[in-house]
């Protein structure tokens, strides 16, 4: 597949980039100057790169959008928005009732740190971080213009901790995986006492 598409926009530069009126190769000169009219049939496969090329970038587009996009159900889903980036799948008061639960996840990390545990701890970290961060959008979004400001500056000083403990794992830096851990839970223990 990736073959076919690198084929058709290397095809598809090849038409926008030469010219519709002149040959592809230079005819044999008998030593006089005739000026090359364009012809009628020159003209037509002008066209007919045109054309060419058009249908190549539509191949081409088809090809990359069946490569980066995911599979829709039909035509009837083919246009339709998958809004769940910018919308949050829950309510706040669900978001609520498990924030708990997976900001004490997040925190319990803390044995992996102990255990040297680097690999085990990126996956703790990574799965109950995803929970937490949806859960605090939710409710931070729910929450009266006025307290929003301070609300995601401790949100994004929380994830941006737990970024760099997972790259401080990754590189089995074990105090600066010290530091990033009491920063998380001191952001943890901030959001807290504004939100419950």
């Amino acid at each position: 597949m990736a073959m076919a598409l690198q084929l058709a926009i290397q095809s598809l530069a090849a038409s926008l980039f030469r010219s519709p009126n002149k040959p592809a190769t230079k005819p044999p000169s008998n030593g006089h100057r005739h000026p090359q009219e364009p012809t009628g049939s020159s003209r037509c496969s002008g066209r007919r790169s045109l054309a060419a090329a058009a249908a190549a970038a539509a191949v081409g587009t088809a090809l990359l959008a069946s490569q980066l996009l995911p599979p829709t159900a039909g035509i009837a889903g083919a246009f339709d928005l998958d809004l769940r980036i910018t919308i949050p799948e829950q309510s706040s008061e669900e978001a609520e009732a498990v924030v708990r639960t997976h900001a004490r996840n997040l925190v319990r990390v803390k044995q992996f740190i102990d255990a040297r545990s680097w690999r085990e701890l990126q996956t703790a970290l990574r799965a109950s971080a995803a929970n937490l961060k949806q859960d605090l959008y939710a409710i931070i979004q729910a929450r009266p213009p006025g307290q929003r400001p301070e609300l995601r500056r401790l949100y994004s000083d929380l994830f941006n901790n737990v970024t760099r403990l997972d790259y401080a794992a990754r590189d089995k830096d074990e105090p600066q995986v010290q530091e990033c851990y009491g920063n998380i839970v001191a952001a943890i223990d901030q959001i807290f006492a504004r939100i419950m």
